[in-house]
């Protein structure tokens, strides 16, 4: 498949400096989240660890749901067996730090494990910095050690691992910028972040890796892996926050597959170039 001029920019950072060097917020258009938002968004809401509320009742794929870090206002998700959608709804005010809020659609798993899926944000004013996330996790504490793969609502992704319970989250973000995303006017030759059309988490062993999808193309290994031990049993699933503590939003998952992974060096051949 041939692609548009793409470049990609990974900077290994730990999250909380990344926020106070700069705030996602202070550059909103109208209609978006305030700085003032962001920055109470960006702060730690208490060093407490407030048990999550679950409800151990199946959905789709998943074998319950929590508001992990029981976040002000409650979250929900629906899913919707004629598209297998998942819609999940939920507030939070980040899942950057030493701990976590946000919605979790979950299942217990052990061993190697692969999930990928599709990632939309149908409110087209919503916070650049909420987050869609698929999460590998010890427990459903806040602070609990986890590995996750996050698309953000500007276009950002990343992988990031808390590696023990408490810890501050390190990540490894991507930009990934188009000259063929729309400009205007269409005479100027404008860069635009592009959001990845598909992405995944994968855990080989104590290895998690990156898999993205750009515009279609197979899914492929992006960046560096993370190291990480992970007890069985785990819980592996999708979930959201708004990075908002005050507000809900909305993210859509689709085409979810949670499998055993494929080795790396078959994600290796399918990226490669055709000659």
């Amino acid at each position: 498949m041939k692609l548009p001029c793409i470049s990609s920019l990974a900077v290994p950072l730990l999250a909380a400096a990344l926020v106070a060097a700069s705030p996602v917020g202070s550059a909103q258009t109208s209609g978006k989240a305030s700085y003032s938002q962001a920055n109470s968004a960006a702060q730690p809401q208490s060093d407490q660890s407030p048990a999550a509320k679950n409800a151990d009742v199946p959905i789709g794929l998943f074998d319950g749901q929590s508001d992990i870090g029981s976040p002000h206002i409650a979250g929900d998700a629906r899913y919707d067996e004629a598209t297998g959608n998942y819609t999940i709804n939920s507030g939070g005010y980040n899942t950057v730090y030493t701990r976590d809020e946000f919605r979790y659609l979950w299942k217990k798993a052990s061993g190697d494990i692969s999930l990928t899926a599709d990632i939309s944000f149908p409110n087209p004013n919503g916070y650049d910095g909420r987050k869609a996330v698929l999460v590998i996790r010890q427990g459903l504490d806040d602070d609990s050690r986890e590995a996750l793969a996050a698309v953000y609502g500007n276009g950002v992704f990343r992988l990031g691992q808390r590696p023990k319970n408490g810890s501050r989250r390190t990540e490894m973000e991507y930009r990934v910028w188009s000259r063929e995303a729309p400009a205007i006017p269409p005479a100027r030759n404008v860069s635009a972040v592009v959001m990845p059309r598909r992405i995944g988490i994968e855990k080989y062993g104590d290895t998690v890796m990156l898999l993205v999808s750009m515009q279609g193309e197979p899914m492929h290994i992006f960046g560096p892996p993370l190291i990480l031990h992970m007890n069985g049993p785990f819980y592996v699933g999708i979930g959201f926050c708004s990075n908002l503590p005050d507000k809900s939003d909305v993210a859509v998952f689709s085409h979810v597959v949670i499998e055993k992974p494929a080795p790396a060096a078959t994600h290796r051949a399918a990226a490669a170039p055709t000659p």
